[in-house]
């Protein structure tokens, strides 16, 4: 841990072997007229293994900024179990190494290229489609990676609405026809992408059965939830009854499941859904697997999906997505889609880190605020 706790300044001979990247020179002399970035201070790995361990912060120098570039002054960037698999060596998106870790963040224009005429200095932006390198002060990319967005969006939540809210709102509304009065049940109900199916679903007059963790604390969680707008909330050991499906009260069977968890938890999900229901599994934070009778396929005619973001956040469908992002962020600018967070001051990284990885108990989304 010790290796991780300190800031560390690499000379720019040694630096430009550990970052290749960060830097763009012609021969041995750099144009003497180049827009430069000011120095970032980083968030870098080099290698994969455990996040607290192999993850360091250090000073990068400058960056030339070319015609097509935009230098952001990054205000907010989460930590996501994605960045985490990535550091780990174990998520499907693996970036060149070394890199500056993180995929979401939000920023202030600080300077643009010669060739930029849409942005300018003092722009709220936000990193889409998602790309690598937001976890550091200054970031540097072409103009395709920024979007501009209202001034009045608060950044932590520009920072965050790609991969999650926009998994719930995909997951609503690409698998099952839905209509109001329907239902949908899910479990790991108290994530931020829990959170936002149950807003999003109440705005389409959709119920939600949610199902959350037995833990200290789960009553004060299911208040929460309902605050949220979730018609009914249960833990896993109050479902483990024969006829749970009396609890469901005036609540309709859901068409649609959302597994996150795997293990029981997504069994429950199974045992709720209606005749040719549909599951989609997104995540599996349990780490273990999804066990389905023959009896739901033969007699109930369940259907078992996968769900995975990256397959929108891609170049070719950025306009589509920015259009979904910008519904979202109207949405929470308004005041009817909201999520718990945590704002970490960028100095106190490693803590949010480590609350993010569980070792501090259960934590809320840890999202690093820079300093302005």
């Amino acid at each position: 841990m010790a290796c991780a706790r300190f800031v560390v300044t690499l000379k720019p001979s040694t630096h430009m072997h550990f970052l290749r990247h960060r830097i763009q020179i012609s021969g041995n002399v750099r144009a003497f007229s180049a827009l430069m970035s000011p120095p970032s201070t980083a968030v870098v790995y080099d290698h994969h293994g455990p996040p607290d361990t192999v993850t360091k912060i250090i000073q990068l120098p400058p960056v030339e900024i070319k015609a097509n570039d935009v230098c952001v002054k990054m205000l907010a960037a989460p930590i996501n179990p994605s960045d985490i698999n990535q550091i780990q060596g174990v998520y499907p998106v693996k970036p060149q190494l070394p890199t500056v870790g993180g995929r979401e963040g939000a920023g202030v224009v600080h300077s643009v290229g010669s060739a930029i005429r849409d942005l300018s200095p003092g722009d709220l932006v936000m990193v889409s489609p998602p790309s690598a390198g937001t976890w550091q002060t200054h970031v540097v990319k072409d103009k395709v990676f920024w979007h501009k967005l209202d001034k009045d969006t608060p950044a932590e939540y520009a920072a965050t609405v790609t991969i999650n809210p926009l998994t719930a709102l995909r997951m609503i509304e690409d698998f099952v026809d839905l209509k109001s009065g329907d239902a949908v049940v899910q479990n790991g109900a108290t994530s931020m992408v829990g959170q936002c199916v149950i807003q999003l679903a109440k705005l389409r007059g959709i119920r939600t059965i949610n199902i959350i963790r037995d833990r200290p604390g789960s009553d004060e969680a299911k208040d929460k939830l309902k605050k949220l707008g979730a018609d009914e909330v249960y833990t896993e050991s109050q479902l483990d009854v024969k006829n749970f499906k009396s609890l469901l009260g005036n609540v309709p069977e859901p068409a649609l499941g959302f597994n996150c968890v795997g293990g029981n938890a997504a069994s429950l999900v199974l045992k709720f859904l209606r005749q040719g229901g549909t599951m989609v599994t997104y995540g599996g934070m349990a780490k273990k697997p999804i066990t389905v009778s023959t009896s739901s396929f033969i007699f109930k005619g369940l259907s078992l999906k996968g769900f995975y973001l990256q397959n929108w956040l891609d170049l070719d469908r950025n306009e589509e997505c920015r259009k979904m992002i910008d519904y979202l962020l109207g949405l929470i600018r308004e005041g009817k889609l909201t999520y718990d967070m945590e704002l970490a001051p960028f100095s106190e990284f490693h803590t949010a880190l480590d609350k993010s990885l569980g070792k501090l108990g259960s934590q809320r989304k840890q999202v690093i605020k820079f300093k302005f």
